[in-house]
């Protein structure tokens, strides 16, 4: 439980339209995988797997339901959506993943709902989430 509450209005504009996830905003707190290579502050890397989409959400939502202070609020065999929200001030941010049909890749896109930076955090936390995917597909694998 946060000491105070900063959730912010929960948007109504997430999920996949015309096959992509929304793009990031402006401003540095957010990250997504369908960004351009040259926008460095945004792009990230999209989430490689084996086997199918749907093995591969329900592993992503195994290691987020594991994580502290997170909530999913959507699931299909294709695309979770969570909440995360910060220790201390009750931030919320919020992060999608989506397993296009027949790529093998699993985009993602997590932004900060209030405020202007969050310190890298949205970004540290993908690639804290990447590294226990691989290692959840790389276990299954063997």
């Amino acid at each position: 439980m946060s000491l105070f509450s900063f959730s912010g209005t929960p948007p109504t504009d997430l999920g996949v339209t015309d096959g992509k996830l929304k793009s990031c905003p402006d401003t540095p707190n957010c990250v997504c995988s369908y960004t351009p290579a040259d926008d460095k502050e945004h792009v990230i890397a999209p989430f490689a797997y084996t086997g199918s989409a749907k093995d591969a959400i329900a592993k992503l939502k195994q290691i987020i339901e594991s994580m502290e202070r997170s909530t999913i609020n959507v699931v299909s065999d294709d695309y979770l959506y969570a909440e995360f929200s910060s220790k201390l001030m009750g931030f919320v941010d919020d992060v999608e993943f989506y397993a296009p049909a027949g790529e093998s890749v699993i985009h993602t896109r997590t932004a900060a709902r209030l405020g202007k930076s969050d310190l890298g955090v949205n970004r540290k936390r993908t690639e804290e989430i990447r590294q226990k995917f691989q290692a959840a597909n790389l276990a299954s694998n063997r």
